[in-house]
């Protein structure tokens, strides 16, 4: 499995932009989709991206069609999201995420058994 680390959250007007970052440590990085989730208070937490490990897929949810953007860097192991007009409804603790089986593509919470700590987004109105 990976081990995974989110960077990039914080603090930001509605309208503005952030882009989160997911470092991921071990060598089969290349082989794993990786998801980004999110929670928002009192939420459950629900799916926001993913991309599959040969960058040949992408599914995004609905919420955030045409503003937020998921791309990877194999060689620099690392997965990010480009948050673009952001709305205070994008307000969570963002998550990044790998099934447990490598070579898997998924964007079902359930697939999903390694996740980082969690980087924390908030915009204001």
């Amino acid at each position: 499995q990976v081990q995974l680390v989110e960077s990039g959250g914080g603090f930001m007007q509605a309208g503005g932009s952030l882009r989160l970052s997911c470092a991921a440590s071990g060598r089969t990085f290349s082989r794993y989709t990786i998801g980004w989730f999110r929670q928002a208070p009192g939420k459950e937490r629900e799916f926001v991206a993913a991309i599959s490990w040969s960058l040949s897929r992408t599914d995004y949810a609905d919420s955030v069609k045409g503003r937020f953007t998921i791309s990877r860097d194999n060689a620099k192991n690392t997965v990010y999201l480009q948050m673009n007009s952001l709305k205070p409804e994008d307000t969570a603790v963002y998550y990044c995420a790998a099934p447990t089986a490598p070579l898997t593509y998924s964007y079902y919470q359930a697939d999903f058994g390694s996740w980082g700590q969690g980087t924390q987004v908030t915009v204001s109105s």
